[in-house]
């Protein structure tokens, strides 16, 4: 029987760190297993640019995954995927929970999800990243299409915005 487990749905790019504690210490006090799906998301022009590439790379016989995409873009900033993937490892093992799966999509979040879920009957939960949920990567009409559609319990984690004082 396979394991259950929660979803955590990040940005490629974000700073992983307190969603990741938040998930990891939920998964904890239920005893359940965490997937990761990272969402390659960019503006619209460097989108734009990176079908152009895929395409002319697809011309060639070599198709660009999404996976290729995040990790060119993580080199650009100094970030290495396997390094990122690393530590992401090390924190579950250290938190005490198994990391099932780590998932890459360039689809829409709405797709992704769906998809990812369609086949897999082991993930309990969806949580969706600040920066899913803050930057406006979903709106509040997609949030609830996926909760009538996805059959599972869905949270939203939001940002703790700190006041600057003068």
């Amino acid at each position: 029987m396979p394991k259950h487990g929660l979803m955590l749905v990040v940005c490629h790019d974000e700073d992983i760190d307190e969603s990741l504690s938040y998930t990891l210490e939920l998964a904890r006090v239920m005893n359940q297993a965490l997937s990761i799906m990272m969402i390659y998301r960019r503006k619209m022009m460097e989108r734009l640019e990176d079908y152009m590439v895929a395409i002319t790379f697809a011309e060639e016989g070599e198709f660009m995954t999404a996976r290729e995409l995040i990790m060119d873009d993580l080199k650009k900033k100094g970030v290495g995927y396997d390094d990122r993937l690393r530590k992401i490892k090390e924190r579950c093992s250290s938190a005490g929970v198994e990391l099932l799966s780590v998932n890459v999509s360039s689809e829409d979040i709405f797709s992704a999800i769906k998809n990812i879920l369609k086949g897999n009957s082991s993930i309990d939960m969806v949580l969706l990243s600040p920066s899913i949920t803050f930057d406006g990567h979903i709106s509040a009409r997609e949030i609830q299409r996926l909760v009538k559609e996805i059959s599972r319990p869905l949270v939203t984690m939001s940002k703790n915005i700190k006041e600057k004082t003068a």
